[in-house]
């Protein structure tokens, strides 16, 4: 008769599978550690800005012009007496307040369209891909810049315009993937027992067609916040005197001449660091989602 009291089953200690598998995903992408931290980094400050920064972002002191870093000034004050430091830090709560809400838009409507597209197929498929493919001929800046300048300057437009232009990057994506897995098996089996489109779409395709969107949504954020920062560079962005990084570079690139380079390099300096971490968080990201794509740079 055999019996089963030697035998002991043990429960995966939490810190192994939590932890451990944390710690495994750092190892497998570093790029990506290091982008997440740096975005990270820049969201907390984002969020609590409002409580650290020294000054009002917008407050003028007239007898404080151009003044050198100090230690009453940490990064010096602007042209118009303004705390070039709070004004910095404030302004990470527009760089995520456009990015964030433009990269949900461009998903909201790049995804489901690339959907449709690609499992539809037919004249569809056709008209969409070609429309979209007439919104990348133009260079966006110049586009972005000539619908901003036409619908006026507020950040609204800024979000709406980003999101719309750079909705077709997800739809090209997507689409791609469903064109591979349209005539897979678990899609002909869905089909057969009688599933309506939405439900192959939304539950069976997916999950399964959005990874290569989803590690673009870092790289997407980068993009715009560049973009915002090129229209308040240009004048045609959220107006001044809002802090936002791209006016404050415009305002500092007059100033670098004389000797002042505090005004512009401070928010210069908070711009690159930005765009670099949501870029390295999409390297990574694409690295983990794509095996091929990690196998070929070992």
């Amino acid at each position: 008769m055999t019996t089963f009291e030697n035998f002991r089953v043990e429960a995966e200690p939490p810190e192994y599978s939590v932890g451990r598998r944390m710690i495994g995903l750092a190892r497998r992408s570093g790029t990506a550690t290091i982008g997440l931290a740096v975005v990270v980094v820049f969201g907390v400050v984002a969020l609590i800005a409002p409580l650290i920064i020294p000054y009002d972002p917008v407050a003028i002191f007239t007898d404080r012009l151009l003044q050198p870093p100090s230690a009453t000034h940490w990064f010096g004050t602007d042209g118009n007496g303004m705390d070039v430091f709070s004004r910095v830090l404030y302004a990470a709560r527009y760089a995520f307040g456009v990015a964030v809400p433009a990269v949900t838009i461009s998903v909201l409507i790049g995804v489901p369209l690339g959907l449709l597209t690609g499992y539809r197929g037919g004249m569809f498929d056709e008209v969409t891909v070609r429309f979209m493919d007439s919104l990348r001929v133009f260079p966006l800046i110049v586009l972005a810049l000539a619908v901003v300048a036409a619908t006026g300057q507020s950040l609204l437009n800024v979000i709406l315009i980003i999101g719309i232009l750079d909705s077709p990057v997800f739809v090209r994506l997507v689409r791609a993937e469903v064109l591979q897995l349209r005539s897979s098996t678990f899609v002909e089996a869905a089909v057969a027992t009688g599933n309506p489109v939405r439900r192959i779409l939304f539950v069976h395709l997916l999950l399964n067609s959005t990874k290569g969107a989803m590690a673009q949504v870092a790289v997407r954020a980068a993009w715009a916040v560049r973009i915002m920062a090129t229209l308040a560079f240009f004048g045609v962005g959220i107006e001044a005197p809002t802090p936002e990084w791209g006016s404050m570079i415009r305002q500092g690139a007059e100033y670098m001449a004389t000797g002042q380079w505090w005004v512009g390099v401070f928010p210069g300096v908070a711009l690159i660091l930005l765009v670099l971490g949501f870029n390295m968080m999409g390297d990574g990201l694409q690295d983990l989602f794509d095996p091929r794509r990690r196998a070929e740079k070992r």
